[in-house]
């Protein structure tokens, strides 16, 4: 235990180690403000465009145009920006149940995705994608957490449909994968193969200047209540890249021959125009979180993911406790400083979806919105904490602040 005055110092200590990044990260979040403007501005956005329709929507110029600009600022030719994907696991899902037919195989690259997603693939008899007759096959990254690629070249050989990547972690101990990384992946699979290359973009919007449809990839999906959304957006999800195929998502999320040319929604556009428009800041923030979380555990002798002094490739800073009640104790402290539910004692439960008990810290305005200050874990070993976001970068010092105390 450290008293405030000495957790100060050992604060201070981390933010003038890391300056370096901090101005980094300044300069990420400039590039990104102003491709969002250029989107916006190219677009004509007007205030008509912030507000809802009813019924059928037809002729929602909100809808359209937010369409338009999501797919300007992630780089694609089309994409679907919709309040109606209910997270970033339902968006994944309507857009491979929209790609997929019977009969094709789905080969995932970055070893089995993570749980909830594992199971609308696999899982029998609950309309999986396998219930379906879609094959599913997956390569494992190697032990560094590197693409293998031999094995990945023997799997080509079998012409799947599909060729999926997960830019972040999930529940894994591996660093997240960087534009450049996705780009050697995407140009040695696109070599050897006509498949789709679809990448789980979850986590990892304007962390760099670039998205995954940069380094090649064809389609690519995303929550709102995460980087994207910039703690603004109430719910919903994107998939964004070759106009073809986002007409297959689309009639997967309406009905085939309707697609995007319905979908009202009454209560406007506003939160996600303008959470779009904060969002490289608020995800500035975070990174200068995920990195301040870093250079702190590590002083006081934690192993952290990516490791200190490497660049994020994803908002997420994974801290390794090797101790379930210190895991557990993380997530409290995590929980009463959040600005919501403070008073709340998060206790692990048998989340759907996930195969171990999983603790999670969410005191956040939108529910379970991981652009806010969250933590969760699975209680096995090695009892790794998976920390993300933070609306405010005053928040995320005031909360390693606490951690000091409580850990040092």
């Amino acid at each position: 235990m450290k008293t405030r005055e000495e957790a100060e110092i050992i604060l201070k200590e981390c933010e003038d180690s890391i300056c370096k990044q901090y101005a980094e990260i300044d300069t990420v979040a400039l590039v990104n403000t102003e491709k969002v403007l250029t989107a916006f501005r190219d677009n004509h956005v007007a205030e008509r465009h912030l507000k809802g329709t009813t019924g059928y929507g037809y002729g929602d110029i909100g809808r359209e145009t937010l369409n338009a600009v999501f797919a300007r600022v992630l780089g694609a030719e089309d994409a679907i920006a919709s309040p109606y994907f209910a997270s970033g696991t339902h968006a994944l899902k309507v857009s491979l149940y929209g790609l997929l037919r019977p009969g094709d195989t789905l080969l995932s690259v970055t070893g089995a995705p993570y749980d909830t997603l594992l199971n609308v693939i696999t899982k029998p008899g609950i309309g999986s994608l396998v219930d379906y007759g879609v094959t599913y096959r997956q390569v494992d990254l190697k032990i560094d957490g590197s693409f293998n690629y031999r094995a990945i070249e023997k799997e080509l050989e079998k012409a799947p449909k599909i060729v999926f990547l997960t830019r972040s972690r999930g529940y894994s101990d591996r660093d997240a994968f960087s534009i450049q990384q996705l780009k050697e992946a995407i140009t040695f699979i696109k070599a050897r193969s006509k498949a789709i290359v679809f990448v789980d973009n979850c986590y990892g919007e304007f962390v760099e200047t670039e998205e995954p449809t940069a380094a090649g990839a064809d389609i690519i999906v995303g929550s709102f209540t995460k980087n994207i959304g910039g703690g603004l957006a109430p719910s919903g999800g994107y998939a964004a890249g070759r106009k073809d195929l986002i007409e297959q998502v689309a009639f997967s999320l309406t009905a085939p021959s309707l697609g995007t040319e319905i979908g009202s929604y009454a209560a406007g556009y506003q939160s996600f125009y303008q959470g779009l428009f904060l969002a490289p800041h608020v995800v500035a923030c975070a990174l200068k979180g995920s990195i301040l979380f870093g250079s702190a555990f590590q002083k006081m002798g934690y192993r952290t993911i990516p490791e200190c002094g490497k660049k994020c490739g994803d908002i997420i800073r994974s801290i390794v406790f090797e101790d379930p009640d210190k895991l557990i104790r993380f997530c409290r402290i995590i929980q009463s400083i959040s600005p919501i539910d403070a008073y709340v004692q998060p206790e692990p439960w048998d989340m759907p979806g996930y195969n171990e008990p999983v603790i999670m810290a969410a005191g956040t305005f939108v529910g379970g919105a991981s652009l806010e200050l969250t933590a969760d874990a699975p209680i096995k070993p090695p009892y790794i904490a998976y920390v993300q976001g933070g609306l405010t970068y005053e928040h995320i010092k005031l909360a390693v602040l606490r951690c000091i105390e409580e850990f040092a």
